[in-house]
């Protein structure tokens, strides 16, 4: 596995959780920083900025965001693997989500230290208190 570089990014997400036929705003795809929607058959999960989290729904607060610096190419394989592999091996869950550039993974803010930590042990460069520009 080659040497990742992964930002810390400034500030808390929240993952809100609603039924899947539940609209979405437009507006919460204005709001600046990483936004995702997702949705299967059985729910809508939103992540955002915990400034801007929808209301309505079952949310969790105090996630922390890491992002490995891309774009990454799709033939690259093994960089959510490693990533994982290293928090498992702390004790660290995580909440994963990739988009069409790159990886992010959310930690809660308690378990931060100890994922910055453990993926440094596992060779990657972890740059702290970066400024979300997605």
């Amino acid at each position: 596995m080659r040497r990742l570089v992964i930002d810390v990014i400034d500030g808390g997400y929240a993952v809100t959780r609603f039924d899947p036929g539940t609209a979405v705003s437009p507006d919460l795809l204005a709001a600046p920083g990483l936004v995702s929607v997702t949705r299967t058959l059985a729910e809508l999960s939103i992540v955002t900025p915990a400034e801007h989290t929808p209301e309505g729904g079952r949310t969790e607060l105090g996630w922390r965001l890491l992002t490995v610096r891309g774009p990454l190419e799709f033939t690259l394989t093994g960089i959510m693997a490693s990533i994982a592999s290293s928090l498992a091996a702390a004790g660290v869950p995580l909440f994963a989500l990739s988009t069409f550039d790159t990886d992010h993974v959310l930690v809660h803010d308690s378990d931060l230290d100890r994922a910055v930590a453990a993926l440094r042990e596992a060779g990657h460069d972890v740059v702290s208190g970066v400024s979300d520009s997605t």
